[in-house]
C-alpha cells in the first residue's frame, strides 16, 4: 500500500526492450508532470528506472497507467514515505543504458539472472551456507562511500568508484569467488541483476542476485527497526540521503548523487 504520510515514494525497474524511447519519455514526462509527481525516470533501449513522488492517490493513478502499457504491466514496485517531497525537480531522461555497465554483451532484458528472495537469503545466512552446502560470498556491487553507510556483515567489497568499475574488479579479484554460491546485491536490485550476469558470462557457475536488493531485504525482513545481518543505512539517490532499516530517513549522509555514478 502507498503510505499515509502526505508524500509516497515509488521505485522500480525493468529490463525490456524500448523501441520508442523518445516518445516514450515525453509522454511519461507529461503524465507525471500532470500528477504533480517529482524525482527521475530514465529510459533506454533496454528498460526503465525510476523513482519518483507525490502525493499518495496521484502516484497510485499514475502507477496503473504506466502498467497498462503491457511492456510494465505487473513491474515489481517499491513503496515508502516521507513527510515530505525527496525531490525539487522532476526529471525524465533517455539514457544509453538504465543503469550505466559499458558492456553491451550484457543483456539483462533477454533473461533475468537468477535471483535469491529476502527469505531465502536471510536463512542461509543464519546457517551458514547455502542450500547445497556451499559457503556464501555476499558481493556489494555499490559505490565505496555506500557501503561506508551501510552493508551486510562480511561483504566482499571491491571500493567501487562507479558501477562500471565492476568487470575489471572481478577480473582482478574473481579468484576469491571461486568455489562459493554468489549473491550479489545492491539497492534496489538493478546494479547487482548487471552484475550477476557478468559474472556468469566471465564462468562463475554458482550466481546469483538479491532479488529486490537491500530496500526488498529491508521490507522483507525488518523487525524492531533492525535487519538482521545488516549493520548501518542504505544510501538513495534523493534528498533523504540514506535510509534505517524500517525504511525511515536515517539521515546518514549531508547528501547524495542524483544517481549512482
Amino acid at each position: 500500500m502507498l503510505s499515509e504520510l502526505p508524500v509516497a515514494i515509488a521505485a522500480a525497474y525493468r529490463f525490456v526492450p524500448i523501441a520508442d524511447t523518445a516518445a516514450l519519455r515525453d509522454s511519461l514526462h507529461a503524465s507525471a508532470s500532470a500528477a504533480g509527481l517529482k524525482g527521475t525516470l530514465l529510459l533506454a533501449d533496454e528498460g526503465i528506472n525510476f523513482t519518483l513522488a507525490g502525493a499518495p492517490a496521484s502516484l497510485r493513478g499514475w502507477l496503473q497507467a504506466l502498467q497498462r502499457d503491457t511492456r510494465f504491466a505487473g513491474l515489481d514496485i517499491k513503496h515508502s514515505q516521507a513527510a515530505a517531497l525527496p525531490f525539487r525537480h522532476l526529471r525524465v531522461k533517455h539514457k544509453p543504458e538504465i543503469i550505466r555497465m559499458n558492456q553491451p554483451a550484457v543483456q539483462p532484458q533477454a533473461g533475468r539472472a537468477p535471483a535469491v528472495d529476502a527469505a531465502t537469503l536471510a536463512r542461509w545466512l543464519r546457517q551458514g551456507h547455502c542450500d547445497a552446502g556451499r559457503p556464501l560470498a555476499l558481493l556489494d556491487t555499490r559505490n565505496a562511500f555506500e557501503v561506508d553507510a551501510g552493508a551486510f556483515e562480511g561483504a566482499i567489497d571491491w571500493r567501487l568508484s562507479r558501477f562500471s568499475d565492476f568487470p575489471a574488479a572481478l577480473a582482478a579479484h574473481g579468484q576469491q569467488l571461486q568455489g562459493k554460491t554468489v549473491v550479489s546485491y545492491c539497492t534496489g536490485g538493478i546494479r547487482c541483476e548487471k552484475a550477476a550476469l557478468w559474472m556468469a558470462a566471465q564462468g562463475l557457475p554458482h550466481v546469483l542476485q538479491l532479488d529486490g536488493g537491500v530496500l526488498r531485504y529491508f521490507e522483507s525482513q525488518a523487525a524492531g527497526g533492525s535487519a538482521p545481518h545488516w549493520r548501518g543505512d542504505c544510501v538513495v539517490f534523493d534528498e533523504r540521503a540514506a535510509l534505517a532499516p524500517d525504511l525511515s530517513p536515517a539521515q546518514t549522509l549531508t547528501g547524495a548523487p542524483a544517481s549512482p555514478p
